[in-house]
């Protein structure tokens, strides 16, 4: 492949500025703006329907073609096959949720969970980390680096342990922190696979920002989302959803929104699947904000922000955040993978709600992320908090009729349900699993809460919280009194 098949170009319509593939600047030298990786698509072999990634599922010897990633290289040519650093990501399959309608409202055979928390760090966000990860070994660097709330951090640790540099060593990962503002689920991951954590005196946002000023200068990759490469990635997701609908494109996609990475990815899948004519329609897109972190919906629901075909207002934008550096606003929701309030993706955002039909932005509270979580996994899908804010947002949109009882809907669930255990666990007992001293149990008012039931070390009352009373109906082998 040559070099100028593959490039980097700024989003903004009005300057389009381009870059090589390697330039690690990951803003428009021109405008500042954002950039894509974008394909000179007519000089590249692409295929004529969606169907041919089929013949690839029988090449289980492959390495690209078990990764649910890199099966569908063709349509993320940036690397050579060669070049490609795989450990079989993406290995994830869309779930039909009958026993989740009945509780949403929608038809039964219209739900589906697109689970990523069966990715080998736990998170979807290893699609766009083989993605990244690709590309730095390319270039040859040692180090790599990245601000999280956790997800990030983990998969960043993950790839880095098994990615060896060009003099035989393991690549470096270092991650940035915010105090407090991580699940243990998580930090233990990043410790685990060896990365140099650093606990910054402040939140993601503050985080990214110092990762950002040390990266270039001391020639440390930068592996955030605003690296189009992660993006490229998690572009694949979609075409998992596609493959699990049999290449029917469904009416909504819905998900969880932080820093607005997977939704910019999904609406650039969708804008490339068109122009190739791969698919002949669009979903519809929905992002859900946690109330407690709620930008986008703040800035697009409630004062009418829009891409205007690149156009956006940017004044708008500014004065938003200026108020949240005014009022020294600090996110805060339950749902800690999204507990973003600067997000970094925001402009892809809007582009991507623009492109999949006019999208939707709402926000949920933290009561409504658990008392969702709990429900789908009581029906067998364990998730962090963060992935329930997109079934919350489903059973909003059907309250207010948006979305149709009729109408097939796809739901992203980002994280394994392990990735945030003390919130489970608090959910279900009331007690706080990092507090020094775990205090007596209190009242659980879930709605799906299941909380032990405790009884002391005898045979009679561990029939009774059984529902047998052996007095009444002795069975055999058990003592009676």
């Amino acid at each position: 492949m040559t070099p100028e098949l593959a490039f980097q170009r700024c989003i903004d319509p009005g300057c389009s500025a381009t870059v090589p593939v390697d330039s690690t600047q990951f803003t428009c030298p021109r405008c500042g703006g954002l950039m894509d990786v974008a394909y000179d698509w007519p000089r590249l072999p692409v295929p004529k329907s969606l169907r041919d990634f089929e013949a690839k599922w029988s090449l289980r010897s492959d390495p690209l073609c078990v990764s649910g990633v890199w099966r569908f290289i063709e349509l993320l040519p940036f690397a050579a096959a060669s070049q490609v650093l795989t450990i079989g990501e993406g290995q994830t399959i869309l779930q039909r949720a009958d026993a989740v309608v009945r509780f949403v409202g929608l038809n039964d055979g219209r739900l589906y969970l697109q689970y990523e928390g069966l990715n080998p760090s736990g998170s979807f966000k290893d699609n766009g980390m083989t993605a990244a990860f690709t590309l730095a070994r390319k270039l040859g660097r040692k180090r790599v680096a990245c601000a999280s709330t956790g997800n990030t951090s983990a998969s960043l640790a993950l790839y880095a342990s098994m990615t060896v540099c060009d003099d035989g060593r393991p690549m470096q990962s270092v991650v940035f922190i915010g105090s407090g503002k991580i699940a243990y689920g998580k930090l233990s991951q990043a410790l685990d696979y060896g990365a140099l954590t650093l606990q910054i005196d402040g939140d993601f946002d503050a985080c990214l920002r110092r990762v950002r000023e040390v990266s270039e200068p001391l020639s440390i990759y930068l592996m955030n989302s605003i690296n189009p490469f992660r993006l490229e990635g998690q572009k694949s997701i979609m075409y998992r959803v596609l493959e699990g609908l049999g290449w029917q494109v469904p009416d909504w996609i819905v998900v969880p929104g932080g820093n607005l990475g997977n939704c910019s990815a999904f609406g650039k899948a969708f804008l490339e699947l068109r122009e190739l004519g791969l698919v002949n329609k669009v979903p519809r897109l929905a992002v859900i904000n946690a109330a407690g972190a709620n930008t986008l919906y703040e800035l697009y629901t409630k004062q009418g922000l829009r891409w205007n075909a690149g156009r956006y207002n940017r004044d708008c934008v500014q004065a938003y955040l200026k108020h949240l550096d005014d009022t020294n606003y600090k996110p805060c929701t339950v749902a800690s993978a999204i507990e973003i309030s600067r997000p970094v993706s925001l402009p892809k955002a809007l582009r991507a709600l623009e492109a999949m039909n006019n999208g939707v932005v709402r926000q949920v509270t933290d009561e409504m992320i658990l008392e969702h979580r709990a429900m789908v996994a009581k029906t067998g899908f364990g998730c962090e908090p963060a992935s329930a804010a997109s079934v919350a947002g489903l059973h909003l949109l059907l309250q207010e009729q948006v979305v149709s009882p009729g109408e097939t809907v796809v739901c992203i669930l980002t994280g394994h349900e392990l990735k945030d255990p003390d919130a489970t666990v608090k959910y279900h007992t009331g007690l706080d699993m990092k507090a020094a001293t775990i205090p007596p149990a209190r009242p659980v008012h879930g709605k799906y809460a299941n909380r032990p039931i405790r009884v002391p070390d005898d045979v009679r009352a561990i029939c009774k919280a059984l529902g047998v009373d052996i007095d009444k109906t002795p069975l055999a082998g058990l003592p009676c009194r």
